[in-house]
């Protein structure tokens, strides 16, 4: 990586906290050591219902507030080591609730986190609460509803994540209808396993970000649709090869989406699980699709741009890059 551009602040939108805690962190929530295979999916991945299932061992630290705080604090520092300046970190409240923790302490607690990673290493983050396609509109509801008396205090926006083959996006259109109502901005996985249709859907419903977007990829009507709505695209380059929503690297379309003149991000969705850091993402990218040093200063501008920040967060980052 050239200097300047390991050197230049950056964004992070599109990162989940379970699938990025540290091997330090799992290790002392859990009390034992672990192994690379139990953190991390190996290059046999086939699919994107086989890469989920790395998140079992991360979520069984999640049980608990102590567990939760840890997680909170140890993402930020991982945020630090990256050069990291905003980031908006994405958890699924529902999958914490237990019978010592209802909805509200499991954002509660994760929130005390970040917010002592804030100060500790200045900073800014939102969080991201992610609806489970695999969960019922009504637990998805009542966590969206909760989250939302927490928006502007450490809450940025809501998701739609999970197997994305399995549950399409036509199946949530009501849900998120209710979203819209409550005031929450969202963004939306689609495009991931190569569903054009979702991508449509969402947009339609009204997310103001696309998480992946792969299926974009040859659909220049559809792209141009995307670029008038100002759509945000979060692409996680190292994840999406290990899901296979692209085949090869040669297959990757950020080339493209650029050149379309999409706002497209650069993002890590899981660094634990993908072994993968922002800087990884960067050198692939350079590497394999040609971007440029003025690029990915752009790609960080067009971050700061669809970022669910203040408009006063929004000036401090464009002045710091």
């Amino acid at each position: 990586m050239d200097e300047r551009i390991n050197q230049l602040p950056k964004i992070e939108l599109h990162c989940h906290l379970d699938g990025s805690l540290s091997r330090g962190c799992v290790e002392e929530l859990l009390g034992r050591k672990v192994s690379d295979r139990e953190l991390m999916v190996d290059d046999n991945c086939k699919s994107l219902a086989q890469y989920l299932e790395k998140f079992d061992l991360p979520l069984k630290c999640l049980q608990t507030e102590e567990g939760l705080r840890k997680a909170g604090y140890d993402f930020m520092r991982q945020m630090a080591m990256d050069g990291i300046i905003y980031v908006e970190v994405r958890l699924a409240p529902i999958q914490s609730v237990n019978a010592q923790l209802n909805c509200r302490r499991v954002i509660e607690a994760v929130l005390e986190g970040l917010e002592r990673g804030k100060k500790k290493f200045h900073i800014e983050y939102g969080l991201i609460v992610c609806a489970m396609r695999n969960h019922s509109d009504s637990q998805n509801l009542r966590m969206i509803r909760t989250a939302r008396e927490f928006l502007g205090e450490g809450v940025c926006a809501a998701d739609l994540a999970g197997d994305e083959a399995a549950y399409p996006m036509r199946e949530f259109i009501p849900l998120f209808s209710e979203v819209r109502k409550l005031g929450m901005p969202f963004t939306i996985h689609a495009g991931e396993c190569n569903s054009l249709e979702n991508i449509v859907e969402a947009v339609q419903c009204g997310a103001a970000r696309i998480g992946h977007g792969i299926a974009l990829r040859g659909h220049p009507v559809d792209i141009a649709v995307l670029k008038e709505c100002g759509t945000g695209i979060e692409m996680c380059p190292v994840s999406n090869l290990q899901t296979k929503a692209v085949q090869s690297k040669d297959d990757y379309p950020l080339r493209e989406f650029i050149d379309r003149g999409l706002l497209v991000t650069l993002n890590t969705d899981n660094r634990t699980v993908s072994n993968t850091t922002i800087g990884k993402e960067i050198d692939f990218v350079q590497e394999n699709c040609g971007i440029t040093d003025e690029e990915i200063v752009e790609i960080q501008k067009n971050a700061v741009k669809v970022a669910f920040a203040s408009d006063e967060v929004k000036e401090k980052l464009f002045k710091r890059l």
